[in-house]
């Protein structure tokens, strides 16, 4: 029997160097090999094709393990051969599972897969996160592990697993969600949304921005449209707060009064702020402002115009009390971070210096 593994605590692997994170990428018959390659290439960069760009010693932040159902080779949908590493059943530990995008007909794959299912919920119940990418969140679905949950998926099936599995609460305008140890993408370039999603959580901000700046690709996007605003708050069970939060995500740029927000949920203001604090472990106040900080970051990594333009789309009007405040939450003034971390353009001469000044 396999070793109880333990929860993942996502802080500590990077920063302390103690733990490197077990991932295992399940491969599907008839899935989207590019979904299984991508996340592979994603975790295995982290940490080590940045540091060997600038001259570094490589500090590998992932262990990769490549696996299928009975350990054979699977085909892809466009015919390509996959060879995994092992059977499900002979991995041993795992922090993260992988499940990537499988064929359209969503039956049929489960039904080929159906081992899987059980594997699923073991490694769930011993503490592992479980990602579905596309299409592969159907098994996720299927195996009642995101009842009562949220979720995303492409949005061609999404009217399908809808009906098949009312008692999710779906989220397709997202394009990453994290409910409860449980992930999803929509569409095929979710898969590296969600793979540096990944890396970001367990390694930090500057890690996946590196990894993401090594590979020429663009960090996580939360939303088909707006800011990629990443899940702030611990998980829990409030439906009116997870309401309320979600809200908040759609207008942090708005003057949205605690009467006003406590009323959209009916709830008592007082009521409303006990419940908030108990779910989320902030008050309202401190949740939008982390939420604008967080949409600041994003806007300065994109170099999107200048710092008073950031300052108004993040719903501040003083610009000096922005600057104040984005320096007491990351350390560094806004045009000392846009220095440091925006996002380079496709360009040689950005890669070798680093990113844009």
């Amino acid at each position: 029997m396999a070793k109880r593994a333990k929860a993942v605590k996502p802080a500590a692997s990077a920063k302390t160097g103690n733990k490197v994170i077990d991932v295992t990428i399940v491969l599907v018959e008839g899935g989207y090999a590019s979904t299984a390659i991508g996340p592979l290439e994603v975790f295995h960069s982290a940490g080590v094709l940045w540091n060997w760009l600038h001259g570094e010693t490589p500090q590998p932040q992932f262990k990769v393990t490549v696996a299928s159902v009975d350990g054979g080779s699977v085909t892809s949908l466009c015919s390509l051969g996959l060879v995994p590493e092992m059977a499900i059943d002979d991995i041993k530990h795992t922090d993260v599972v992988i499940v990537p995008a499988s064929g359209w007909d969503l039956r049929d794959r489960v039904a080929q897969e159906t081992r899987l299912l059980p594997w699923l919920r073991k490694w769930h119940s011993r503490g592992a996160y479980i990602a579905g990418i596309c299409t592969g969140v159907y098994f996720l679905a299927e195996a009642g592990l995101l009842d009562g949950r949220q979720a995303t998926t492409h949005w061609g099936v999404a009217d399908i697993l809808r009906q098949r599995y009312p008692k999710v609460h779906w989220r397709t305008e997202q394009f990453v969600t994290e409910d409860g140890r449980l992930l999803c993408s929509g569409g095929v370039y979710a898969s590296i949304d969600l793979s540096l999603y990944l890396v970001e959580k367990f390694c930090g901000h500057e890690v996946a921005l590196h990894c993401a700046k090594s590979l020429l690709v663009s960090m996580p996007r939360g939303r088909q449209s707006g800011y990629a605003v990443l899940p702030l708050s611990r998980p829990h069970s409030d439906d009116k707060i997870r309401a309320a939060e979600e809200y908040l995500r759609g207008h942090f740029d708005d003057d949205v009064s605690i009467d006003a927000l406590a009323q959209r949920i009916g709830m008592s203001a007082r009521n409303f702020i006990r419940r908030f604090k108990a779910a989320t472990g902030s008050l309202p106040g401190a949740y939008v402002q982390m939420l604008r900080m967080s949409a600041a970051r994003e806007l300065l990594e994109r170099g999107a115009g200048s710092i008073q333009t950031v300052c108004a789309k993040t719903g501040y009007a003083d610009i000096a009390f922005f600057r104040s405040l984005f320096k007491r939450h990351t350390g560094m003034t806004p045009a000392e971070y846009r220095r440091r971390f925006a996002q380079m353009n496709v360009d040689r001469g950005e890669l070798a210096g680093g990113g844009p000044a």
